[in-house]
């Protein structure tokens, strides 16, 4: 019943980081650079020992490793990598660089792998809880820094508010049905009609407390004022690895116990995926601020990952993860980017800023170029194959209305992609940014190479995404 080893790698990664919390806490000054080392090779050290790790469940029925488990897992970790790389120079050069930054990404990490192993509703929350407590203090890390302050309260208060339906819906789904383990939930729904509405209205809640955590409209109210506050490696964490998470329990939790209810919230995430989709697209439209403008662009994004899950077949959720994938190293190249947007050791935030990169930086703007086309959805770019299994697994699914409207927003949200482009190559610019430090050239470099040739060895994410979506309708 136990079968403790099955969570070694989060146990591990867990002792990592309080290890790394007392050598911060002990060394002080000169810390953070260290620290930040050492959570890198914690987090090798897990992927590590979650490739050997055996399938299994444990922990009474609260924590399973599976295939899509794993699936998830590396690419949460690939995600929190990427963050700590982008804010080694960052960090120094605005002041915070200090060692609890790394630590409270770990910890983040943690919350967020056993996000992707949940099998209990109680599991689920203490999980997200654990996420988000340690991202409440990222998004206020810049404590000088007014802006950053409110965007943590905001994300804080909005977030207790997400957190509050989300357990008066598990309240609900428990006294409705007795139980809160996700196997004996979907045994005792193998019958549709046995969902009484007090069930259905306690699984909308629980869909409702998810949605927030993924930035789907409408409950995306704090995604943007909380992408432009925090710091920008802080947002480009928010924006992949707890992305990642929130999708993939999203996924567990409505194809594993609720999965026989299919009918029930179908038209849910049906309507949440193209109000995001639309919403997403026309607020980018006006943004100046580019990382208000990623922000929008975001919600906009995981109505399209939403379209997979409407499908409600092993082909959507296979796409949803291709799709997460795909959209975890673009939106890390493009932060990569926005964070090398300085002059005189100021950080630039405003589109207009790009004005002339072309010619000052053709490297960094090709970059971008890359970035945009491949959000935009432009063939053979990767972005183009992310959307392409969503909407072929939603028109397998008969829901046509569904793909065209992503098809549509897709071509109206190329515009404030294709406007960045304009801007880099046609305006007028001024004097060049300031020269970028390796790391930040190493995570655009890499995430380019990702995106540019995704279309030739496409071949080991797509059977690896086969495998997990297989686990949850096997």
């Amino acid at each position: 019943m136990m079968n403790w080893p099955i969570a070694v790698p989060e146990i591990v990664l867990s002792v990592c980081g309080m290890a790394i919390l007392v050598f911060g806490v002990l060394r002080r000054q000169g810390s953070a650079l260290i620290c930040t080392m050492l959570c890198l090779g914690a987090f090798l050290l897990t992927a590590m020992l979650m490739l050997s790790t055996a399938s299994g469940i444990g922990y009474s029925g609260l924590f399973v490793v599976d295939p899509f488990s794993t699936f998830s897992k590396l690419l949460i970790l690939s995600g929190s990598v990427i963050t700590l790389i982008l804010s080694l120079d960052y960090n120094r050069t605005h002041l915070i660089d200090r060692f609890e930054f790394p630590v409270l990404v770990l910890f983040a990490t943690v919350g967020m792998m056993v996000m992707a192993s949940a099998t209990n509703l109680m599991t689920l929350y203490l999980a997200l809880e654990l996420q988000s407590l340690a991202i409440y203090v990222l998004a206020a890390f810049a404590r000088d820094d007014a802006r950053s302050s409110e965007a943590g309260l905001k994300y804080f208060v909005l977030s207790s508010l997400s957190f509050g339906l989300l357990l008066y819906g598990i309240s609900l789904v428990y006294g409705f049905t007795g139980t809160m383990e996700f196997a004996r939930l979907a045994h005792a729904l193998t019958d549709p009609a046995t969902a009484t509405a007090g069930l259905v209205v306690g699984v909308v809640f629980v869909v409702t407390g998810l949605a927030f955590k993924i930035s789907a409209a409408p409950f995306h109210m704090w995604t943007p004022d909380v992408y432009e506050g925090a710091p920008t490696p802080v947002t480009a964490f928010m924006s992949t690895a707890p992305k990642v998470a929130a999708v993939v329990l999203l996924l567990r939790t409505m194809a594993t116990p609720f999965g026989h209810l299919l009918v029930q919230w179908q038209q849910l995430i049906v309507l949440v995926a193209i109000v995001s989709m639309i919403w997403g697209t026309l607020a980018a439209i006006s943004q100046e601020n580019i990382k208000r403008m990623m922000a929008y662009s975001t919600i906009g994004h995981i109505g399209y990952a939403l379209i997979g899950l409407a499908a409600g077949t092993p082909a959507g959720i296979r796409g949803v993860l291709i799709y997460m994938v795909i959209y975890v190293f673009m939106n890390a190249g493009c932060f990569a980017v926005i964070i090398a947007m300085r002059r005189r050791g100021r950080a630039l935030e405003q589109i207009s800023d790009l004005a002339g990169l072309g010619r000052t930086d053709p490297i960094l703007a090709m970059g971008m170029v890359i970035f945009m086309f491949s959000m935009a959805g432009i063939p053979p770019l990767a972005g183009f194959f992310g959307k392409l299994y969503v909407f072929l697994a939603a028109v397998q699914a008969g829901l046509w209305t569904l793909a065209i409207i992503g098809v549509l927003t897709s071509v109206a949200g190329a515009f404030y992609y294709l406007r960045i482009i304009k801007v880099m190559y046609f305006d007028a610019g001024g004097e060049a940014f300031d020269p970028r430090p390796p790391s930040i050239s190493l995570v655009a470099a890499a995430s380019g190479v990702f995106t540019v040739f995704f279309f030739v060895f496409p071949a080991p994410i797509l059977s690896a995404a086969q495998a997990a979506a297989g686990v949850l309708f096997g």
